[in-house]
């Protein structure tokens, strides 16, 4: 991903979370990049071209001794 498409898919996922805290960074792979919410790393977002058809995949592991007890 490029700069310019880099901060486009930024400013979606700041839009649609209603929060100026996401940030994307440029991960060790030409498609994917780090998604961050402040300083706390949430998971990777890919990059996927398929036949002309560009999307994206954001994907973040939640560990059991992360969540509240209820």
């Amino acid at each position: 991903m490029d700069s310019d498409e880099i901060l486009r898919v930024q400013a979606y996922l700041r839009l649609k979370f209603q929060s100026e805290g996401f940030n994307l960074k440029r991960g060790p792979k030409n498609d994917m990049v780090e998604v961050f919410l402040e300083d706390e790393f949430l998971g990777t977002l890919f990059r996927d071209d398929d036949e002309g058809e560009v999307s994206y995949a954001f994907s973040m592991a939640i560990l059991d001794f992360d969540l509240p007890t209820v």
